[in-house]
């Protein structure tokens, strides 16, 4: 194909965060990491996705390694590439709503520290959650990216989430990412969605993250790029596919000789693609890569239901000797879903909605029994659903309660002071304190590992027997 209008994709990879959190529970050491990031940073790729998400609970809980360090030293061998992190909005990296104080604070040390992009998204997709986040990242000059949750139902049309883009074009965000955790989004959708947000928002670069849970995810990037995408998330093959991205060997290779050529030479790959290969075989010989997260699972795309939330479910019903139960409690899931204002499903809505729907079908009578996180949903501790709960079921899950219509985080007092109080005998570093702020006891424990040890982790204190980081 002659290179007409040159449009060159970007490739942001995930190998080092998003990868092996979907495909080896975020179990890539320092030590295994450090050795092939200058070879990274020479290839050309847009930017590395280094951080965020589960690394930082995973580094403290199961690895006994500071995640800061970890920053600092990747940040010290790729000098020339972007780093990129993911936030989950107020949230930060933890699992509750932090006063704005520690969300400013995290993202000030978040860059001082290396990161260069901060990709922001919120599970309900209700705007005001990434605001403090989205401005912190503009005072600090890094590049704030705010990702859009995308998700499936009557709901969720164009329309919907052209409006999303419009106001994350009003916050001030540098780019708008579609964020499709589970695997939903088909080629054909994908290039009438990146369509209209490239009409609606024509200053701001879209990308486009999916997982190739449903095995769709490759051809999803193509018509995506067709439509106009400007940045694809990838991963090295080792570590690509079933519950991860799809290969960034195979996508550069695809779009070599044409108007979207990368730009990035093969054969700088296969070096970095050699060094992660023993990599995987001692994570699938250990049993710490599951076959199962590198089936393709159409199933995703029947009931809506990201890869990680289904394996979750198997286990509680294991739990409950109610395995015979699976296919009521997948059917359950919608309808949960729909009474609790279509949330899109990711951390943490997922987990409470596939517990609500276990819940309904063992008591064999629908919100016989409610989880604290489900009456936090409905409460509006995590923000605004995408349509209002019916009185019905507000009235069923928290009766007469009174229910939260601010911005949550508006009703927190600012905490960085009382954290730093609590925590002053453990501080070795400025960081520390945010570290106690997201996970009070699994810092405390690792503060106390590194007083007792100052020497990099001992494999026989480090957690290896838990499977995934708990949420």
């Amino acid at each position: 194909m002659a290179n007409i209008n040159p449009r060159p994709v970007k490739i942001m990879d995930t190998t080092l965060r998003d990868a092996h959190q979907s495909l080896i529970a975020t179990r890539m050491t320092t030590e295994q990491i450090l050795p092939i990031v200058s070879k990274m940073d020479k290839v050309g790729f847009h930017a590395l996705e280094v951080w965020g998400g589960a690394t930082f609970d995973a580094c403290l809980r199961f690895l006994k390694e500071d995640p800061w360090e970890r920053l600092r030293k990747i940040k010290d061998q790729a000098p020339n590439t972007p780093l990129q992190m993911l936030f989950r909005g107020q949230n930060i990296l933890g699992y509750r709503h932090y006063a704005d104080d520690v969300v400013e604070y995290f993202v000030q040390k978040s860059v001082a520290n290396g990161i260069n992009i901060i990709r922001i998204f919120d599970a309900l997709n209700d705007m005001r959650n990434l605001q403090t986040a989205v401005k912190a990242a503009n005072k600090e000059k890094a590049h704030a990216q705010v990702a859009i949750s995308y998700t499936i139902s009557d709901v969720h049309t164009i329309d919907y989430y052209v409006g999303l883009a419009k106001e994350i074009e009003e916050m001030g965000a540098n780019s708008i990412c579609i964020k499709d955790m589970a695997g939903l989004l088909v080629p054909y959708r994908a290039a009438e969605l990146v369509s209209a947000l490239k009409e609606a928002v024509p200053t701001l670069p879209i990308q486009l993250h999916t997982h190739y849970t449903s095995g769709v995810a490759a051809m999803t990037y193509m018509k995506a790029i067709e439509a106009g995408c400007d940045i694809i998330d990838t991963a090295m093959s080792p570590l690509a596919m079933g519950t991860s991205q799809p290969a960034t060997e195979v996508l550069v290779k695809t779009f070599e000789g044409t108007p979207y050529d990368t730009g990035i030479n093969s054969e700088a790959l296969s070096e970095i693609t050699e060094y992660f290969r023993p990599i995987r075989q001692e994570a699938l010989a250990s049993g710490l890569m599951s076959t199962k997260v590198l089936e393709v699972d159409i199933n995703t795309l029947r009931y809506q239901v990201p890869g990680g939330m289904l394996s979750n479910l198997v286990s509680q019903l294991k739990e409950q000797n109610a395995e015979d139960k699976y296919y009521e409690v997948l059917k359950e899931i919608p309808r949960v879903r729909a009474d609790f204002g279509y949330l899109p499903l990711v951390t943490p809505t997922s987990q409470i909605v596939g517990t609500q729907a276990v819940l309904n079908v063992l008591a064999g009578e629908r919100y016989k029994m409610v989880s604290k996180e489900s009456k936090g949903i409905v409460r509006g501790e995590y923000g605004q659903t995408p349509v209002p709960i019916s009185d019905e079921i507000v009235k069923k899950i928290i009766g007469d309660e009174k229910r939260i219509t601010c911005r949550p985080a508006d009703l927190l007092e600012p905490e960085l002071d009382k954290l730093e109080k609590e925590m002053a005998m453990y501080k070795q570093q400025d960081e520390d304190v945010l570290s106690y702020a997201l996970f009070p006891q699994v810092a405390t424990d690792f503060f106390k590992y590194r007083e007792a040890q100052q020497t990099k982790v001992d494999m026989q204190v480090a957690d290896t027997k838990n499977a995934a980081y708990p949420v």
